[in-house]
């Protein structure tokens, strides 16, 4: 009889990667089944986001993990940064959103567009995990609109004084400095606001049913004084900030494929095991149907992020080929999570199964960083040459 196939990676992704690329997999695959798995439930259930696992992330080289060696990252190439993404997805989307933000929206952004002084003073203490970051664009009267932004910083004197509010905002209760972006008379720019800085607020946002181990934030500023050495010297326009999001995009690509591999092991397991009418239920045709269809489905969201994270390495990615992965891959796992959820049947409403906590963070995923329709709309616009916005 033939070799089986992994059920996860029908189509030997895998043997696509380099050496080093799965050893990082294998790496942070270990550290969610050991650490990670065995918790993330009842954080979920609690609201917690696991803190505790902050300095474990940072040993393994996560955060900041593409940028270079002397900021004290690792390094890695892009698509080992997406499989980071897949793996810790595979654990939780709020562990994968915490490494997101930290990496793709607060340390890529003083690299990118900070001075010499502001990427030595920071991204070594970030990329170890002392410094925590959040990202703050959206606004709380619309959030995929940003060139309506409302927060506003003046120039006063040699200082720069922020007025305005943030909202949605991940890490905002965790975070020591703030990327805060604000219209100023010389278009939108951003500044690195240490959250102790007098007139800053955050408040914590309660009664999510989704991302609950991950801590999601409002932002305040009230007449919040920084000097000039606390603005990002080298960019200014909503380039800025969308150069941030165009890599949080990438890697959130390849994080649900890790979250629909998790729900479809599960539905696997479980259906090999329980027997209804005097078989199990995996020998049911209906089942078997619905299993295959998502092994199609996660075969093309690897397919379509390997490539994307090849574009990316060889400098030839454009942001509508992010947002037809974004698109596609998040409606995949999504719709993975939720169909695992009924074959588990009533034991699939439990955090002891994984489906539901799955399903219900990737509400927020298929939202955040770009609607699935605000992504629809940038494929239609790149294939029609007119803006629908």
């Amino acid at each position: 009889m033939a070799h089986r196939l992994d059920p996860l990676d029908l189509y030997d992704v895998r043997s696509l990667l380099t050496n080093e690329e799965r050893a990082v997999q294998d790496a942070v695959g270990r550290f969610v089944d050991e650490k990670v798995l065995p918790i993330i439930g009842d954080a979920f259930e609690q609201g917690r986001f696991p803190a505790e696992l902050v300095s474990e992330i940072a040993s393994l080289g996560l955060l900041g993990a593409t940028l270079p060696e002397e900021y004290g990252c690792a390094g890695m190439n892009a698509v080992s940064y997406g499989l980071i993404c897949q793996e810790l997805e595979r654990g939780d989307s709020g562990l994968r959103s915490f490494a997101s933000v930290q990496s793709s929206l607060c340390m890529y952004p003083i690299f990118a567009y900070g001075s010499e002084e502001q990427k030595r003073e920071y991204l070594p203490r970030m990329a170890a995990g002392e410094v925590i970051g959040c990202f703050g664009l959206t606004e709380p009267h619309g959030g995929s609109d940003p060139a309506n932004m409302k927060t506003v910083a003046r120039q006063d004197g040699g200082d720069w004084v922020i007025n305005g509010a943030k909202m949605w905002i991940t890490n905002g209760n965790l975070a020591h400095i703030a990327i805060v972006w604000a219209q100023t008379d010389d278009g939108i720019q951003g500044f690195i606001v240490p959250t102790d800085t007098r007139g800053f607020a955050a408040q914590e946002v309660h009664k999510k049913m989704s991302l609950r181990a991950s801590v999601t934030s409002g932002l305040f500023f009230d007449d919040v004084r920084v000097p000039d050495s606390a603005r990002l010297p080298n960019v200014k326009g909503l380039k800025g900030p969308l150069g941030c999001l165009n890599q949080a995009r990438y890697g959130i690509t390849w994080g649900p494929i890790g979250a629909a591999q998790a729900c479809l092991k599960e539905v696997l397991d479980y259906a090999s095991q329980r027997i209804l009418f005097g078989r199990p239920l995996a020998a049911n045709q209906a089942v078997q149907i619905r299993v295959a269809d998502m092994a199609r489905r996660i075969t093309t969201a690897q397919l379509l992020s390997l490539q994307l994270g090849r574009l990316k390495d060889a400098g030839r990615l454009q942001p509508t080929q992010v947002s037809l992965a974004k698109w596609n891959n998040v409606r995949m796992a999504i719709d993975i999570a939720r169909d695992c959820r009924d074959i588990l049947g009533g034991a699939g409403i439990t955090t002891e199964h994984s489906a539901i906590r799955h399903a219900l963070n990737l509400e927020s995923v298929i939202t955040y960083e770009g609607t699935e329709t605000v992504h629809q709309l940038v494929v239609g616009r790149e294939l029609t040459g007119i803006n629908a916005f």
